[in-house]
């Protein structure tokens, strides 16, 4: 059954990829759609199966390879964490490849695009099934390059080629630190199975290990390495700036990669591996902190963004920080409920908001919308449901999942635990006001589009045209106030984004004069998910963190300080537990007041704080920072190697020089080939008189002397 569950995609993807072209795109989609459908049934079985009695198991598959004492085996670790993670990525990756069936219904290059979306599924089954951190980096390293894949599908988009390479680069940093977490895991343990590293890693308590200089506590400094793998994968503060930029991608790859798969995998890692954190309470600190910081930096971006799939994308980036705040103070439970329930509402956003999109023409910018609720009421109606969950609103899977996680960071005793609960805290106010403003700007109000996106089918000739140069001025113009290029989406520095000119899927239907709702393929995975939205929490609850847990982990998570918090959560005083339900209520007012009843407010507040606003607009300038810091070197340091090291002395003085050299002589060698006797009667005589003058100095040999 578990071979069933990993393999199954990666056959769908090699039949889509290697065959497309034979079979043709209908069948591509409808191969690759049925393996994943396949391996979700199988996976849900297996999730009941394993839950039922916490129990644990280790599938072998083959031997990968042995170098001395190294020896790594292919195998599946099959445990309750495990089964939560193939439920949510197979789950979710079916559903996404079912809506892309709709919405990339015109693309020429759809066999491509699923057999991209199934190779992604395959690398991230890889990495949760891990036995070991070898297989573990295998996938994690697979997702990486998928991810860079469907970032760039639209590869004719130089947009779409830089974020690709942004996202696959700003991994590799955090990747590196991964990396050498899995050295020093090796050398302190002398195994990279998870097994035999927990059973040693106890007697490493107190050891210690010389690096850069210093003597580090051993396990400290390889769980803050195995971290910064953690922090770039699933784009923590500093680490965080490909997120955004992966937007370039089609919708169903934003859902896919930051709903349930890629940006989880780093929560996942460090529940996986929760025994050796464990050991290292400071690097648990260093979690913690980190985690709240996230939450609180990007819902204070997400204020602020115009486009609909950025505004989630941000929102994606702060829930993972209350995930890493769970797991940081030792409440691994409420971490990963948190990721089970925020893949159901996440990918309902992210889906809805490509329902939008379609509707609206691949129009992106939230101030040329308004009043959509009229027209497309089944997909207003579903984000209304993934809005509610995502703000925590009670009885909806993120009331769970991520009050218990606020209630925790207030519970612990963790340093830095008071940072971690007050940031979540005021970010569950930021979230619930984006949230609203989002569906206010997109749902309510004015019809901007009539002037703004409405275009007909014969106006698609203008998008085509300007869609790849036209920027805007309302990069930095108020809140709510519409774009200045008709038509066209951009992101908040006025590029374009998904221009027309660049997939035949942006193409306006014949239909395209007003927003329609979208085909049955797209709204039955956004029904599906809402009811995960609305009921995972209430029915998965007492498994995950209530009465059941301690039969449901079993052994999959420590039983150490992680249930000790888990009880102090039910001592939390009423306040704290009323907090989040305070912050989304005042979120919503807030909201309302500004974007139903007040709507040039926005516009009014803008232009008072223009240096808060610009600097919130630009993500902290954290681009521009590591822009000077870090890119322009690199280039101009690139730049002098080629021009100078490589082309000017290596080339030079090497394969350039020796070649130019040897024209040279030739060139010169020619001139003596003239065509006239008396100039080779004079060559000759020359050497004639050459041969004589030498054997006149050297001697006669055998003569007198």
């Amino acid at each position: 059954m578990y071979h069933a569950i990993v393999f199954f995609p990666l056959i769908g993807a090699l039949i889509a990829g290697l065959f497309g072209r034979l079979i043709g795109a209908r069948m591509s989609e409808l191969v690759t759609t049925g393996c994943l459908a396949f391996a979700a049934l199988l996976s849900w079985g297996a999730f009941f199966l394993v839950t039922g009695d916490g129990r644990a198991e280790t599938v072998p598959v083959a031997q990968w390879f042995s170098a001395g004492d190294l020896v790594v085996d292919w195998a599946f670790k099959v445990d309750t964490l495990t089964a939560v993670m193939l439920v949510v990525v197979t789950s979710v990756s079916t559903l996404v490849h079912l809506y892309s069936i709709g919405y990339m219904h015109e693309d020429p290059h759809r066999p491509r695009f699923f057999a991209y979306l199934s190779l992604f599924t395959f690398a991230m089954l890889m990495l949760v099934t891990a036995d070991n951190l070898v297989q573990m980096f295998f996938g994690w390293e697979g997702v990486g390059l998928a991810s860079y894949l469907l970032i760039g599908f639209w590869y004719e988009k130089p947009s779409a080629n830089a974020a690709a390479m942004k996202a696959f680069i700003v991994n590799r940093v955090g990747d590196f630190g991964f990396s050498l977490g899995i050295f020093l895991v090796f050398v302190l343990t002398g195994s990279v199975g998870f097994e035999a590293i927990f059973a040693k890693a106890p007697e490493l308590k107190d050891a210690t290990f010389y690096f850069l200089g210093h003597d580090w506590h051993a396990l400290t400094l390889a769980c803050l390495l195995l971290f910064m793998g953690a922090m770039g994968k699933s784009a923590q503060f500093l680490l965080h700036t490909w997120l955004p930029d992966a937007m370039e991608g089609p919708t169903p790859v934003s859902a896919l990669i930051h709903a349930a798969t890629m940006v989880t995998a780093g929560v996942f890692m460090v529940a996986r591996l929760s025994p050796l954190f464990e050991l290292a309470p400071t690097a648990l600190t260093v979690v913690t902190v980190i985690g709240g910081i996230t939450a609180f930096f990007a819902a204070t971006v997400g204020l602020v963004q115009n486009d609909i799939k950025r505004v989630i994308a941000y929102s994606t980036c702060s829930q993972l920080g209350y995930m890493f705040v769970g797991l940081g103070v030792g409440a691994y439970a409420t971490g990963v409920f948190h990721l089970f329930t925020h893949a159901f509402f996440k990918a309902l956003l992210f889906l809805g908001a490509g329902s939008v999109i379609h509707a609206m023409h691949h129009e992106q910018d939230m101030r040329n919308m308004g009043g959509l609720r009229r027209y497309i009421p089944f997909t207003t109606a579903m984000m209304t449901i993934g809005t509610i969950a995502l703000i925590g609103f009670p009885f909806t899977s993120g009331y769970y999942s991520k009050d218990a996680i606020i209630e925790a960071a207030y519970m612990s005793d963790r340093p830095g635990h008071v940072l971690a609960f007050l940031a979540t805290v005021i970010a569950a106010l930021m979230t619930s006001f984006y949230s609203w403003r989002l569906f206010f700007l997109t749902f309510e109000g004015p019809q901007r589009w009539v002037a703004h996106g409405a275009h007909g089918h014969d106006d698609h000739a203008h998008d085509h045209a300007h869609a790849a140069t036209a920027h805007t001025a309302s990069s930095h113009q108020a809140d709510g106030a519409p774009g200045h290029h008709e038509g066209v989406a951009h992101d908040d520095k006025g590029h374009d984004v998904e221009p027309a000119s660049h997939s035949a899927i942006e193409h306006h239907d014949d239909h395209a004069h007003t927003p329609h709702e979208s085909p049955l393929v797209m709204t039955i995975p956004l029904a599906i998910l809402a009811f995960g939205a609305l009921f995972a929490g209430l029915i998965f609850k007492e498994r995950f963190i209530g009465h059941d847990m301690d039969k449901f982990w079993g052994h999959a998570l420590p039983h150490g300080s992680g249930n000790d918090i888990m009880h102090k959560i039910h001592d939390a005083p009423g306040w704290v537990a009323a907090s989040p339900f305070v912050m989304l209520v005042l979120g919503f007012l807030l909201a309302f007041w500004m974007y139903i009843r007040r709507p040039d407010m926005p516009h009014r507040l803008a232009e008072s704080q223009p240096i808060l606003y610009r600097f919130l607009l630009n993500k902290w300038y954290f681009d521009e920072i590591y822009d000077r810091i870090f890119v322009r070197p690199a280039k101009n340091f690139g730049l002098f190697l080629w021009k100078e090291g490589d082309g000017r002395i290596i080339d030079g003085f090497g394969p350039n020089g020796i070649s130019a050299r040897v024209v040279d002589i030739t060139r010169g060698v020619v001139r003596l080939q003239t065509g006239y006797v008396y100039h080779y009667a004079f060559v000759m005589l020359v050497g004639v008189a050459g041969l004589i003058t030498w054997y006149l100095v050297s001697g006669v040999p055998g003569g007198t002397h």
